[in-house]
């Protein structure tokens, strides 16, 4: 039966170590931090993640403000009100929320974004810097996969990788993570012609297609690492990309509930103080 990488072990490291580090920031910079999380639209999904950002920001002390717009905005309200956080000093990391209203152009979160304020790795600048293996924030959901197989000693060097999954926020930077950490990444998606004989390849199985269900036992080689960023609701409950028998075969799974998200949240955390002492120009920048 696989080891249960439970996430908030985890996450609980990762928030005590920046408790310590906001006391200091606030030593040096007289007042804490900000996140803004900029909501358009009443999606369920995306309100709810404003919800547990606050739980897990709350935990540490960073306040955060939420800028809510409605869902028939207009590109130039969003822009005018994304820009306002770009120029306020006392905002020190900025996310907006997806899914955006289907009216918006695709892609636009990225376009927004002060760099400097890209606390969840999306725009252009961080993505290019992660590709060439500059220092950059990270995208908190693979970064937080990253922390989990850290935390319980998962060795990647030398091992064989498969991502399931290219999204430029999960799956692709996630791939690039790994190949930083000296890992053989295959990058599968919906056009890979066999799918299991990919999958089965795997010392580090990385589900990350938003599918439920897609990966079953007999897609996984013994004894794997099988990370699951899946996040889909069927009948009201929260399952993600892997079925639950896979256990049965993987070495170690993340669960889901209870694998990633909280991980996701803490890096999210860890982002915002980088960002912040990135732009007091203090020691820990960078």
């Amino acid at each position: 039966m696989a080891i249960a990488l439970e996430g908030r072990p985890v996450a609980r490291a990762i928030l005590e170590r920046a408790r310590e580090e906001l006391a200091e920031y606030v030593t040096q910079a007289g007042h804490p931090p900000e996140l803004a999380t900029v909501l358009a639209g009443d999606d369920a999904s995306a309100a709810a993640y404003v919800r547990a950002i606050h739980r897990t920001f709350d935990r540490v002390g960073i306040p955060v403000r939420d800028v809510t717009l409605p869902g028939d905005v207009a590109e130039s309200e969003l822009r005018d009100a994304v820009e306002r956080l770009n120029a306020d000093p006392a905002v020190s990391g900025i996310i907006i929320l997806h899914p955006l209203p289907r009216h918006l152009p695709a892609g636009i979160a990225s376009q927004l974004v002060d760099p400097a304020k890209d606390v969840d790795g999306v725009t252009p600048y961080s993505a290019g810097r992660l590709a060439v293996g500059l220092p950059a924030l990270p995208p908190s959901t693979p970064e937080g996969g990253m922390a989990i197989l850290e935390h319980y000693g998962i060795e990647i060097a030398g091992s064989h990788a498969v991502v399931i999954g290219r999204s430029p926020v999960v799956g692709l930077p996630m791939a690039l993570m790994l190949i930083a950490a000296d890992a053989t990444v295959t990058v599968c998606h919906s056009r890979t012609p066999d799918l299991p004989a990919m999958t089965r390849q795997a010392d580090i199985l990385v589900a990350a297609a938003g599918r439920p269900g897609l990966v079953r036992p007999e897609m996984v080689k013994p004894g794997a690492t099988v990370i699951d960023f899946g996040v889909s609701f069927v009948d009201g409950r929260m399952v993600g990309d892997v079925e639950p028998a896979v256990g049965e075969v993987a070495g170690a799974l993340t669960p889901v509930p209870g694998g990633t998200g909280a991980v996701t949240n803490a890096i999210l955390v860890q982002n915002t103080l980088r960002a912040a002492w990135a732009a007091l120009g203090g020691r820990r920048a960078g």
